[in-house]
């Protein structure tokens, strides 16, 4: 089954998805309007919310409250997109100008406040209290992973726990969000939905640390995105960790200070230099290895659900998710 196949059996679900999405999206500020919409029709995967869709149909959902889960996961989505580029001073994403490039970061800032206070009114319109106490505890998260995060930028110290870390927060608890909701709306035993959840967490460190991966691989084109913004923007992700550790366990002091400078003064400066020493160590295997090994963890997490074409789905999207070039 490939990605076209399976957003296929979702298609109609995601129909409903998109047609609430540009409802609730409605505001009588024309700014509103115009920058939520630029983002939010920017040629996402809208990955997170086909996961709480196709989780919700895996686990024998028959209401339609999965719709406006799926909806508001993308809003928040969206909403830390928004603020992500603000704080990384991000000039593209998706292969586009980001939008605080083109309206500018107060209007960015303001506008992903805006999605995230409609995702908290459209969580009340699902009248389930559990539902509302999982996503407040994910956004609180997401927003403590950004903290971290740049607690992380340049600090060439920084060790794989620490960013495995502020992976979890920032990015692995918004799929665990969505795919323990699709249990939860379903009635599942909390085993039932803690594996669910587990799912979305070993499924989005995975998808994380391919994008690290990209970020030292891809083209511009495809990545979507300036290759190298993590190193110019001093971020210590597993590539650089890795590449670092084992210079420094190999005793080659040279490349370990050369990597050091960089994390600690960003830039793409020695980007040339870093591409070579992250390729003598290894580093991008080391990282897909790992990679690998959530991607099997978030597979075998599928095995409380029935057979179907939904866990089927929902097992080579996790295979997907290692083999994607952007």
């Amino acid at each position: 089954m490939d990605y076209t196949a399976i957003q296929a059996l979702v298609d109609s679900d995601m129909q409903a998805v998109n047609t609430l999405i540009q409802k609730r999206l409605q505001s009588e500020v024309v700014l509103v309007n115009q920058l939520s919409h630029y983002i939010i029709n920017s040629g996402g995967k809208r990955l997170r919310p086909m996961l709480a869709l196709l989780m919700a149909r895996a686990c024998e959902y028959q209401g339609s409250n999965h719709i406006d889960i799926a909806a508001i996961v993308e809003f928040i989505h969206t909403a830390t997109l928004l603020h992500d580029d603000v704080v990384d001073e991000s000039d593209m994403r998706r292969g586009q100008d980001t939008a605080n490039n083109v309206w500018g970061n107060q209007a960015a800032v303001l506008v992903g406040d805006f999605l995230y206070s409609r995702s908290f009114e459209m969580m009340v319109d699902v009248n389930e209290m559990r539902v509302m106490q999982i996503l407040a505890q994910t956004t609180n998260i997401i927003a403590e992973g950004e903290v971290l995060q740049l607690l992380n930028v340049n600090d060439a110290d920084t060790s794989e726990t620490r960013y495995l870390e502020v992976i979890y927060s920032k990015t692995a608890k918004l799929f665990e969000a969505a795919c323990q909701l699709g249990a939860v709306l379903a009635r599942l035993p909390k085993e039932h939905e803690q594996q669910a959840a587990q799912y979305g967490i070993h499924l989005g460190t995975a998808f994380q640390l391919v994008d690290d991966i990209l970020d030292y691989s891809a083209d511009s084109a495809k990545l979507g995105k300036n290759v190298g913004d993590d190193l110019a923007e001093g971020k210590p992700t597993l590539p650089l960790i890795n590449a670092l550790a084992v210079s420094e366990s190999n005793g080659n002091s040279d490349d370990a200070a050369l990597i050091r400078k960089a994390i600690e003064e960003g830039g793409l400066e020695f980007i040339d230099e870093i591409m070579l020493i992250i390729q003598k160590t290894d580093a991008l295997k080391y990282t897909n290895d790992v990679a690998k090994k959530e991607t099997q963890l978030a597979i075998d997490c599928l095995d409380f659900l029935p057979d179907s074409d939904y866990k089927t789905a929902l097992a080579e999207l996790a295979l997907f998710s290692i083999s994607r070039t952007s």
